[in-house]
């Protein structure tokens, strides 16, 4: 599996749609931990869950 975002990249959780733009602070293996400012800091395991990446 390969990720399209890296550390400092803004996505949103489309299951968790309340959580809000979160800041992806870091990526270890398929657990990637993600600052939402609406539910603080998150890890989310990247097998379960697709990530949308906002911008670039």
């Amino acid at each position: 599996m390969i990720l399209n975002y890296e550390p400092g990249d803004k996505v949103t959780n489309p299951q968790k749609k309340e959580w809000g733009i979160g800041q992806v602070q870091s990526i270890i293996n398929d657990k990637v931990t993600i600052n939402f400012e609406n539910a603080g800091k998150k890890v989310i395991n990247a097998k379960h869950v697709e990530l949308k990446k906002i911008g670039k």
